[in-house]
């Protein structure tokens, strides 16, 4: 496993304190970003020591309220607002079998069947997923050179196809998957067994 992958899927988030603490954390970082101020900067603003600030924007400590009260008027905020993320309610999207919105994306070619399988909006995560199962037949184009942002994975359930990304093609079969950046011109190629069936998973930044 790649070493910069250190996050753990099964760990217990339960711990309201800890949910909190990271809220909180975000929300400063955030306003602090958003007005160009470094941590330092902040820090001889508000007499809060380097250290220290760097531990509540990363959730690693349980500011007092008069150490947040401190840091929203150096950040000319509202108190609450360190709290808004933790108030946020989290959405799930329950798609059941057949029941994806069949739809047409920007640049969707004849005979590619897209159907959504769930979409969640403005979130607290920064990013937006799109989820896809797209079908191709005996009537799809042939089209390699999609290009859009953010990154993309592909997981083959059924049929086989040679897939393009750059200069690159790739036999895909059932079970294959294929994750790529999504800027280089990419897309299947050669329709080798049809029908063809695979989940594409788009992900791209949240605009602001």
């Amino acid at each position: 496993m790649p070493a910069n992958l250190n996050q753990d899927p099964h760990r217990l988030k339960d711990e309201r304190e800890k949910i909190l603490e990271l809220a909180i954390g975000r929300e400063v970082r955030a306003h602090r970003k958003q007005q160009n101020i470094t941590v330092s900067e902040l820090a001889q603003l508000t007499g809060i020591s380097i250290g220290m600030v760097s531990k509540i924007e990363n959730g690693n400590t349980s500011p007092s309220l008069s150490t947040l009260q401190t840091l929203s008027n150096a950040l000319g905020v509202t108190l609450t607002s360190f709290f808004r993320r933790f108030e946020e309610s989290r959405t799930a999207i329950h798609t059941k079998a057949g029941e994806g919105v069949e739809m047409e994306r920007a640049g969707t070619r004849a005979g590619h069947q897209y159907n959504l399988l769930g979409h969640i909006g403005s979130n607290a995560s920064g990013v937006m997923v799109e989820p896809y199962l797209i079908t191709l037949n005996e009537e799809s184009d042939i089209f390699p050179t999609f290009q859009h942002e953010g990154v993309e994975m592909l997981y083959m359930l059924e049929g086989e196809v040679s897939y393009r990304h750059g200069d690159n093609l790739y036999a895909l079969k059932p079970g294959d998957t294929l994750f790529f950046d999504a800027d280089a011109p990419h897309g299947p190629e050669i329709l080798n067994v049809l029908p063809a069936r695979y989940l594409s998973v788009i992900s791209y930044p949240q605009s602001t």
